[in-house]
């Protein structure tokens, strides 16, 4: 069992059972999955800027991502349909477990000016996104052999009914909110 995954069940779940006075184990909110989205914009006159972000985005989430489409041609971005626009990546178990305590535990202190993350970005569904500059703060991109620094959304799915729920799940996780 993952570090993550037992954290969930040795603070998380009695915390959250306290705080909401759930009675059934099952309506304990936990987190579904985790979606990671890297638009890449230069791919339109670039053809191997779409295989550097496959690669980056393979290394940061141990799993090889899906390259997205264009839905529609948009002549004022130069964007035909069909055409690849991004490419992301839907983890779920065991890499989901590592991939959330790398970002939370190594990746986000990384980053320079670091004061935490906003508290405002929830759905309202309980679901929580998380905008990221740059990808050379995951300890598995060289710095070297990056061409082009490009961001990318961090969409944490959880079963949450509500932001407060989502709110308090992911920060008795570890998750560094700012105060």
């Amino acid at each position: 069992m993952s570090r993550f995954k037992e954290k969930y069940q040795r603070e998380a779940v009695p915390s959250l059972k306290k705080k909401f006075g759930y009675k059934n184990v099952m309506q304990i909110p936990q987190i579904k999955k985790v979606v990671i989205n890297m638009g890449v914009g230069d791919a339109t006159t670039d053809a191997k800027a779409i295989d550097a972000a496959v690669g980056d985005m393979t290394a940061i989430s141990g799993q090889k991502p899906v390259v997205t489409k264009a839905k529609k041609s948009i002549a004022a971005f130069k964007v035909r349909a069909g055409a690849p626009i991004g490419c992301m990546v839907t983890l779920r178990g065991q890499r989901m477990h590592d991939f959330l305590d790398k970002l939370f535990n190594i990746s986000l202190p990384r980053i320079r000016d670091f004061k935490g993350v906003s508290p405002k970005a929830f759905d309202g569904r309980g679901n929580y996104t998380l905008g990221i500059h740059d990808q050379l703060i995951f300890p598995e991109i060289n710095y070297d052999k990056v061409e082009k620094v490009r961001g990318m959304d961090i969409v944490i799915v959880t079963s949450a009914v509500n932001d407060e729920e989502a709110f308090e799940l992911l920060k008795v996780m570890g998750m560094p909110f700012r105060a």
